[in-house]
């Protein structure tokens, strides 16, 4: 996949209409300060189009990126940040649960998980209510950079069984400063994208 315009066509808050796209959809799902928009970022080939925060909780809209007139990137709120109330917590689920229903487009979710800790309570909740919505989550294990190359196989078993997934769950290591993953996210993108071609 060779990624030529880039742009952000559409934001949308709590109370927003879902835009009624025809080109084909993907999400991309994670806790806050997962790594969600640096991997964007290092997938549209761009240094900050997608606001990366050291304050977590900082996307609280969903972000639509037209990628080459192809297809979009869609960019969910991140979830199971403490300083958000409740309240805000639940208008977040709900408006990224209305996008999970009402999407005509949405042809797969990529959910963001840190490769250096055992998926978190919320984690596990995500990934169930991504299945129950019909989809079957695509892992990304970021900040791979982080552990050692002999660690990985340890660490993407524990994300594994962490999520109780399946063996035929696609899990990904990744590190937005290597760009280790790239590739096979391009690869998973254009594998996608073929029969739409048809």
């Amino acid at each position: 996949m060779v990624i030529k315009n880039v742009n952000l066509e559409t934001v949308i808050g709590v109370t927003s209409k879902i835009p009624d796209n025809h080109m084909m959809e993907l999400a991309f799902a994670g806790k806050s300060n997962v790594g969600k928009s640096s991997l964007i970022n290092a997938l549209m080939n761009r240094k900050a189009l997608a606001r990366t925060s050291a304050q977590p909780g900082k996307t609280q809209t969903i972000n639509f990126y037209n990628i080459n007139n192809e297809l979009y990137f869609v960019d969910l709120p991140g979830y199971g940040y403490a300083k958000v109330s409740l309240q805000e917590k639940e208008k977040w689920g709900k408006m990224i649960e209305k996008y999970l229903r009402q999407s005509k487009v949405l042809a797969a979710v990529f959910l963001l998980i840190d490769i250096r800790h055992e998926p978190s309570a919320n984690d596990r909740q995500m990934y169930a209510w991504i299945q129950a919505n019909g989809f079957q989550p695509i892992i990304i294990a970021t900040k791979s950079d982080k552990i050692t190359r002999s660690q990985l196989p340890r660490h993407v078993k524990m994300v594994r069984e962490g999520l109780a997934a399946g063996k035929d769950t696609i899990i990904i290591p990744f590190s937005a400063k290597s760009k280790q993953g790239r590739e096979e996210i391009y690869a998973l993108i254009d594998g996608l994208m073929a029969p739409a071609a048809e």
